[in-house]
């Protein structure tokens, strides 16, 4: 089995913390997705054959490169996916040569929200959207088992609710 991107992170005072990973069949799901673009870019360069262009092969062949790439990297990035709750905020990491991390003070949360598309639903899986005042933070946690999804959104809820009362 391969190691984790990285190892469990340390707190301020020392503790080890772990991130909460996304549900594996989020993978097949984003690998769908990839296929899916495959197909519709395929289709794109159907009228350059048609037209017996002199790039359409080199195109067709760049297309399905592109596409081999993005879903060599896609587990890797999908394991790359995670987010921690913390005492004062939840923190989300993304991406894999470019991490991103957001932290989401509980008490800036208007908005959780939980969304399902029909693949997701499939796979009993959901989003979780975390919406503050700031549009630079709107956080979306992909892959999430529809049970956790909804436990996380009412712990978060309740959180953010006990924290604004304080304000």
């Amino acid at each position: 089995m391969a190691e984790p991107l990285e190892p469990a992170g340390l707190t301020v005072d020392g503790s080890a913390v772990e991130w909460r990973r996304v549900s594996g069949r989020y993978l097949a799901i984003d690998l769908l997705g990839t296929a899916v673009l495959l197909v519709l870019l395929e289709a794109a360069t159907v009228p350059l054959h048609l037209l017996e262009l002199p790039f359409a092969w080199p195109a067709s062949i760049a297309v399905l490169v592109l596409c081999a790439v993005i879903a060599g990297l896609t587990p890797r990035r999908v394991r790359a996916i995670g987010y921690l709750l913390r005492e004062d905020d939840l923190v989300f990491r993304r991406g894999l040569l470019q991490r991103k991390y957001t932290a989401v003070p509980y008490g800036r949360m208007q908005l959780v929200d939980i969304n399902r598309g029909p693949l997701a639903r499939l796979a009993g899986l959901s989003e979780l959207r975390l919406v503050t005042a700031a549009a630079a933070t709107q956080v979306v946690i992909p892959g999430l088992p529809e049970a956790d999804a909804e436990q996380l959104r009412d712990h978060l809820v309740a959180v953010a609710e006990s924290r604004r009362a304080g304000l």
